[in-house]
């Protein structure tokens, strides 16, 4: 970093002045200036009862979808993790069989509209009347009615898990692709199975590039629990909609949504920020100490 003065042919300091940029003070301004009249045209709409949203953002209601909201959006991530984990395995494993199903499954969910397979778990009931588990070939087992199986919540959770496991198996198939192979042929070599392998060696380096992720995919969650309204979840959406048709208060009560909504992303964002500088400073020290291969590899030998 240079800390003495520019200086002439004769040693004479010459003085740097600041470039203005006018564009950007121009554009910044244009930009202030639309937001802020956008901003007042909603805020001063006499159409808009501003007294009604601060009376409905504490209803009791609307707290008990919040809470559900974040039930579901938990509960939906934990399944999708899990089952990502699962899928990815199978489509990398060498059994075709395998490797072809884990496709299938990752090309249906992706490819079908989310709302499609809400709807979809939440009938199941035309399709399956009864849920049946049962010991083949035998009348011992356990019998459940459809309908009060896959209530609104239970397709909720069900629909967005399934569909984000798809999403999941991608970005954990990269962190597992992304370990460096000679780890790999290193556990190969002292005999490891394949199982042992990616359980000791590949899995504890691949979860640094996996759970990152893990954070913006919860935060979409939350948004697209949204969708369960459909279902009646009783969820945030679905409890403001119930309440905006009984008063008319739509516009409100969609403000209402809105806020908490932005209140959970962020508590989310902040919560995914942490998360990401402490793997990456496990990325920084398992770079400098080795990787995990070079202190279990070792122990193995011995």
């Amino acid at each position: 970093m240079r800390t003495e003065p520019i200086a002439d042919g004769s040693g004479t300091p010459v003085p740097v002045a600041r470039t203005w940029h006018w564009g950007r003070w121009l554009a910044a301004a244009v930009a202030l200036v639309v937001a802020g009249w956008l901003a007042y045209l909603v805020v001063v709409n006499p159409r808009l009862d501003w007294g009604k949203v601060a009376e409905y953002l504490f209803n009791e209601r609307i707290l008990s979808g919040v809470w559900v909201t974040i039930e579901i959006s938990v509960l939906a991530t934990a399944l999708g993790l899990v089952l990502g984990v699962l899928v990815a395995v199978m489509r990398l494993a060498h059994n075709p069989v395998l490797s072809g199903l884990a496709t299938f499954y990752i090309w249906f969910f992706r490819g079908t509209p989310v709302l499609v397979q809400l709807i979809f778990w939440y009938n199941l009931a035309f399709l399956f009347p009864e849920l049946v588990l049962k010991i083949p070939f035998t009348m011992i087992g356990l019998k459940w009615d459809t309908n009060q199986v896959m209530t609104g919540f239970t397709s909720a959770m069900l629909g967005l898990g399934l569909n984000l496991a798809a999403y999941f198996a991608e970005t954990v198939r990269a962190g597992i692709q992304a370990v460096d192979r000679g780890q790999t042929e290193a556990a190969y070599a002292l005999g490891m199975t394949p199982a042992k392998r990616m359980r000791v060696i590949v899995l504890p380096q691949a979860l640094r590039i996996i759970i990152p992720p893990t954070g913006n995919e919860f935060i979409s969650m939350l948004k697209t629990t949204s969708l369960v309204y459909v279902v009646a979840g009783h969820d945030l959406m679905t409890n403001a909609s119930q309440i905006y048709k009984a008063n008319n208060r739509i516009m409100e009560l969609l403000i209402v949504a809105s806020v908490w909504y932005m209140v959970m992303t962020a508590v989310a964002t902040f919560l995914q920020g942490r998360l990401e500088r402490r793997f990456g400073s496990d990325a920084v020290r398992l770079v400098r100490g080795g990787g995990v291969a070079a202190r279990v590899l070792p122990k193995v030998a011995a």
